[in-house]
């Protein structure tokens, strides 16, 4: 029974993102867009970026 209900609580989920996809894109470039203008009149962009960048690098050697 709780097999079933978390299954239907994902699916739901899921129809819920692909249904506003282009509302969460659109959202989330506004909000990188504010983010990088933001870091870069505070010069924390580089910063900011070396540290983007070992978050990709730590999440991309542990699905090697």
């Amino acid at each position: 029974m709780f097999t079933l209900l978390a299954i239907a609580i994902l699916a739901l989920s899921c129809l819920l993102v692909l249904g506003n996809l282009r509302m969460i894109a659109h959202d989330t470039f506004e909000t990188l867009t504010a983010a990088a203008a933001r870091a870069r009149d505070d010069g924390t962009l580089m910063q900011r970026l070396a540290f983007v960048a070992l978050w990709l690098i730590i999440f991309a050697t542990s699905f090697i």
